[in-house]
């Protein structure tokens, strides 16, 4: 069942998209930007939006694996034409139910653009892009000419204040050299 109350546009996090129906009964093929099952999760309803439209609420009942994507049953959307109102969707989650697993973890979308600055008060450039590694993230700080790829480990990061946006790195020997273009 869906709901057209309101939500700030800011108050939303995107993380998929709908692929196309799949079958006759109303499931979804979606894609995750995160890769991962986890993100439909965080609460039991999600927020559908199609381009020039407002946000839709609906109540997630299942989301299982599909090949490189994962299928989706929602309360409401019982038929294939169900299903195919909502196909190009952004599918988007409430910021306030993401839940932190530790004091030291951030999501990307609180990073990006924040200041950064040396422990000596140097302001390097603001956090444009994040590059996953595997190992750790690398985030990518820009300001004029200036590039540096900063190494999200404990070694380097001294704070992060989200509140302020800002972010204290240590120099460690080479980094800001290596990475200067």
């Amino acid at each position: 069942m869906s709901s057209t109350k309101k939500v700030s546009s800011e108050a939303l996090l995107l993380v998929g998209k709908v692929i196309k129906p799949h079958g006759v009964k109303g499931l979804l093929s979606v894609w995750s930007y995160a890769r991962t099952i986890e993100s439909f999760f965080y609460s039991d309803t999600v927020f559908f939006k199609l381009e020039h439209q407002e946000p839709i609420k609906y109540t997630v009942l299942d989301v299982s694996p599909h090949k490189n994507a994962f299928l989706m049953r929602l309360k409401g959307v019982e038929s294939f034409e169900d299903a195919n109102i909502l196909r190009g969707s952004d599918i988007l989650i409430d910021k306030k139910l993401l839940k932190k697993r530790s004091e030291d973890e951030y999501y990307w979308f609180e990073l990006i653009n924040m200041k950064v600055y040396l422990d000596s008060g140097k302001y390097l450039g603001d956090i444009k892009e994040i590059i996953p590694t595997g190992s750790n993230d690398v985030f990518v700080v820009r300001q004029d000419d200036s590039e540096f790829l900063i190494p999200a480990i404990h070694d380097v990061i001294e704070k992060v204040d989200l509140n302020k946006g800002e972010m204290i790195i240590r120099a460690i020997d080479g980094l800001l050299e290596l990475n200067e273009v």
